[in-house]
């Protein structure tokens, strides 16, 4: 890349769901006195007598947990969607509305409490690389099921409600809106290249090196050329496959790895047990066919000087574009030096 992307202000293009991001470089200089979160300690025991998912203990709706030893899943007690939802669609002018059906699921990593995905072993994880898997598949074979969300938000900054390491599913009967971007656009380069845009895009990378900060046997690691976030990074199989369905059982241990690698990297960044959101986008259970989807995995973290001062999605980014300071350049040479092999 010219130098001049490193420097002054301009604007990149996301394939995947043909928006923009502007991004300002000079502004990473700018003084800070805006709000600082509290830094609390992640210190926590590995059993905890009032955490709600831990193994054995009562849930809110008064279910009692199983005496778990990896991977404890069970249904939303408080569910976003309903499974039974009354059907209906309303059409009054401008007035539009229609009914959604869907399975909200948590899915606990491991039954210590103290324990994140960084500092679980690498098995562990793909204990959960499993679940995932199997969720998807089973899922996906309803018929009110059109698109399942495996997603996991870490951090009370990030609105997790509960310190327990977990993540979740949400299966519903139609296409979520960042869904449907990158259907469309994957569709659209498919027809037209007969690759997928994903396998394409991340050959490119690997010649460019500028922003790839690991990479094993079937997945990379990299910092997307148009990424928001400040350490926004992706997990990308090497292999064009569909959904997490066609992992094989070799390729989702290197999966687990992966995973277990950027997490490591993260909570090393500012020396903190590291917020994000994290969501796997993959093709829809809709019985169609879905060649054209190349299923990658997404890390947002919203840290960005310190691990008290985080990026604020406002103003402008609300009203206009997202914008970002620090180049994706810049993150990915910071993520690649703290990547750590163990």
């Amino acid at each position: 890349m010219t130098s001049e992307i490193q420097d002054y202000s301009h604007k990149r293009y996301n394939i995947l769901t043909g928006e923009w991001v502007l991004v300002s470089p000079h502004r990473a200089k700018r003084p800070w006195q805006g709000q600082e979160e509290s830094n609390v300690p992640n210190e926590r025991p590995s059993y905890d007598a009032n955490c709600f998912l831990c193994s054995g203990n009562t849930r809110a709706n008064e279910a009692v947990n199983p005496n778990y030893q990896h991977v404890f899943i069970f249904t939303n007690d408080f569910s976003a969607l309903q499974k039974n939802s009354k059907q209906f669609k309303i059409e009054d002018g401008l007035f539009q509305a229609q009914s959604e059906q869907g399975i909200c699921k948590v899915v606990c990593f491991s039954p210590d409490h103290s324990k994140s995905l960084a500092e679980l072993p690498i098995d562990d994880i793909l204990h959960v690389v499993t679940v995932w898997q199997q969720e998807y598949i089973n899922l996906g074979k309803l018929d009110t099921i059109n698109y399942v969300q495996i997603f996991e938000n870490k951090g009370a900054i990030m609105g997790c409600s509960n310190p327990h390491p977990h993540g979740q599913i949400w299966s519903q009967s139609s296409l979520p809106n960042e869904v449907i971007k990158k259907d469309t656009h994957q569709l659209e380069y498919f027809k037209t290249a007969k690759t997928s845009l994903l396998s394409d895009y991340l050959q490119q990378e690997l010649i460019a090196k500028e922003r790839v900060i690991f990479e094993n046997e079937h997945f990379v690691i990299l910092v997307p050329f148009w990424a928001i976030w400040p350490f926004e990074t992706m997990i990308i199989p090497k292999a064009h496959q569909s959904s997490i369905q066609d992992l094989s059982q070799d390729e989702s241990l290197h999966f687990a790895e992966a995973i277990s690698i950027i997490t490591k990297a993260y909570d090393r960044i500012f020396n903190c047990a590291f917020p994000y959101s994290s969501g796997i986008h993959q093709a829809p259970t809709n019985n169609k066919n879905n060649e054209h989807w190349h299923w990658h995995m997404s890390f947002y973290p919203p840290l960005l000087r310190s691990a008290t001062i985080k990026k604020f999605m406002v103003g402008y980014e609300m009203f206009g574009s997202p914008q970002r300071d620090i180049t994706a350049e810049s993150a990915s040479s910071l993520l690649k030096e703290l990547i750590e092999f163990t």
